[in-house]
């Protein structure tokens, strides 16, 4: 065999087994492959052995599993004019292939961007109130208003999380400042109000003990041996009126 001839089987061989890996490809089970053929839509195939005709069909890739995407920080001005830096995660997968690969040109970039966008929108509606006690509202608005638009990409939007709010630190301290004085406000509303039951408990006593003297009279011994059991040197203890006037009429007669 010539040298020549032993070149050309060499090249022939070359070229049959770069057509056959060109032609057989194997999808796994979370992938799947649009098939265009001379550039026209064609089909979805997979998962398994997928045959490509060569030079005449071409197969795009689509990975179907839930990819997970940070959004990059974003400043956005609350509604109550707060300066704040927001970022958040967002769970998303693609639903249908053909869509993901003809309606949009890379998905996955345009998915990003317009979760930023979105990002500051809805955020910019609210107080920094709402921001920081409602995040399970916020981010289910978000998640809709994501799926809706994303819909026609063939990609579907199943979770978005707020992960951060971040202030200044001169917004720190006057939001630590409201919220002491809101505890001081709270505290003396607290106190008035048990003065208030107390005054209240105190009006029923003396209502009860008006109308039994022998009670009052117990009160003031009970009163007085409480005051003798503190080992006090000193003891003032209040005379009835009505005791005083008794040992008046006593004295007279």
């Amino acid at each position: 065999m010539s040298v020549d001839m032993l070149y050309f089987l060499t090249t022939v061989v070359v070229v049959l087994v770069l057509l056959i890996a060109n032609t057989i490809k194997i999808l796994r089970e979370y992938e799947r492959g649009v098939i265009f053929t001379l550039g026209r839509f064609y089909k979805v195939k997979g998962p398994g052995l997928i045959i490509v005709i060569p030079f005449i069909q071409q197969m795009v890739r689509v990975d179907l599993r839930t990819i997970v995407m940070d959004v990059p920080t974003q400043d956005v001005i609350s509604f109550d004019n707060v300066s704040v830096k927001v970022n958040a995660v967002i769970y998303y997968k693609v639903v249908d292939p053909q869509k993901a690969i003809i309606n949009v040109e890379r998905f996955m970039d345009a998915t990003s961007q317009l979760a930023q966008t979105t990002l500051r929108s809805v955020l910019g509606k609210h107080e920094l109130d709402e921001m920081l006690a409602e995040r399970d509202k916020l981010n289910e608005d978000i998640q809709k208003i994501l799926d809706r638009q994303t819909d026609g990409w063939g990609v579907k939007v199943s979770n978005v999380e707020i992960k951060h709010v971040d202030l200044d630190e001169s917004m720190i301290r006057a939001i630590a400042k409201q919220a002491e004085a809101e505890r001081q406000r709270r505290a003396k509303v607290i106190h008035a109000k048990g003065e208030q039951e107390a005054a209240k408990k105190l009006v029923e006593a003396a209502e009860e003990l008006a109308q039994q003297p022998g009670a009052m009279q117990l009160r003031y011994m009970q009163t007085l041996t409480e005051i003798g059991g503190e080992q006090n040197s000193t003891i003032v203890f209040p005379m009835p009126v009505d005791l005083l006037t008794s040992l008046k009429s006593a004295l007279e007669k």
